[in-house]
């Protein structure tokens, strides 16, 4: 929902005016078109119909580059909010970089789990 958030305060913009808000929807749109991919796979539980993929290492991976490409985005979406004549779109890149920082701190939480399941996974 939150990644959502993001994207949507953006998309409301002239953002393809400004290449990284460009790179900043494409972060946003792409993790959030995987996580509810990944959300269906776990809700229908088809992750067990396929064994042969090592699961604890995807989610790692997965969670583990959310987070960095997010990060990434949140300090570019940040630092590149202005204060110009029109204040819808201030209000909207100011409002979608902090969700953009609370979206990577979910993704960091998820990280961190990820990497406590994949480690107690390899240690068996």
């Amino acid at each position: 929902v939150l990644g959502l958030l993001v994207w949507t305060l953006i998309a409301g913009t002239e953002y393809f005016l400004y290449p990284a808000f460009g790179w900043v929807m494409f972060v946003a749109v792409f993790y959030w078109v995987l996580t509810v991919f990944f959300l269906i796979i776990y809700m229908t539980m088809t992750y067990t119909r396929i064994p042969q993929v090592p699961w604890t290492t995807v989610g790692l991976c997965f969670n583990g580059s959310a987070f960095v490409l997010y990060l990434i985005a949140a300090v570019v979406d940040a630092s590149s909010v202005t204060k110009e004549l029109d204040s819808h779109n201030y209000n909207s890149w100011a409002a979608s970089s902090f969700f953009a920082f609370v979206v990577t701190s979910c993704y960091a939480g998820n990280t961190y789990f990820s990497f406590i399941s994949w480690r107690s996974r390899t240690l068996q």
